[in-house]
C-alpha cells in the first residue's frame, strides 16, 4: 500500500501542511489508520487512494484545529535566555527586600543603604548623613530590627 500510494500521499501532506515532518507524520498516520481497516478497505472493492486522501485531509483539519486551541511552543533558543533559576530567585528576593525597604522610615532607610547597600563605615556614613556616629548605630540596630519584621510580615523566615 505504501508503495504504491506513499510518494502521493506525501506530495499531497506537503501542501496540506507546509512542513516535511507533519507530512511524514500525516503520511505515517493515514497508512496506520489503512493497516488497522485493512478487512473493510479490501471487502468494499473501491478504489483505496480517495480514501486515504479523504482520511489524510481530515487528520490534517483535526491538526489545524487542536494546534489553534492551545498556545504556540516556545524554543529553546528563547528557554535558553530566561535565567538561571537561582538568579531568578535572587531577583525575587531583592524585589521583595526593596519593597520591605520601602515600607521603613527615611531615616532608616538612609542608614541601611549607605552602611550595607554603599559599604560605608559608621564614621563614613556619619559625615555623609550629618549625624553623629552613635545615631548611626542605634539607627541601624533599630532599622535592621524594622526590616527584620517587616521581611517576617512578608512570608519571610530567618
Amino acid at each position: 500500500m505504501y508503495a504504491e500510494h506513499g510518494t502521493a500521499l506525501l506530495g499531497y501532506a506537503l501542501r496540506l501542511t507546509r512542513d516535511r515532518g507533519a507530512a511524514e507524520d500525516l503520511v505515517q498516520e493515514t497508512v496506520l489508520r489503512a493497516w488497522r481497516h485493512t478487512d473493510q478497505l479490501l471487502a468494499d472493492g473501491r478504489p483505496l487512494r480517495p480514501w486515504l486522501f479523504t482520511v489524510m485531509g481530515n487528520l490534517a483539519s483535526d491538526r489545524r484545529r487542536a494546534s489553534r486551541s492551545r498556545p504556540a511552543e516556545v524554543g529553546g533558543e528563547l528557554l535558553e535566555e530566561l535565567p538561571a533559576e537561582d538568579e531568578l530567585d535572587r531577583a525575587i528576593q531583592s524585589w521583595q527586600v526593596a519593597d520591605a525597604l520601602a515600607g521603613l522610615s527615611p531615616e532608616h532607610r538612609a542608614v541601611l543603604l549607605e552602611t550595607y547597600y554603599r559599604g560605608s563605615s559608621v564614621a563614613e556614613a556619619a559625615r555623609v548623613l550629618g549625624i553623629p556616629a552613635g545615631t548611626v548605630k542605634s539607627r541601624s540596630y533599630y532599622a535592621l530590627r524594622a526590616l527584620h519584621l517587616a521581611l517576617e510580615e512578608r512570608g519571610w523566615s530567618t
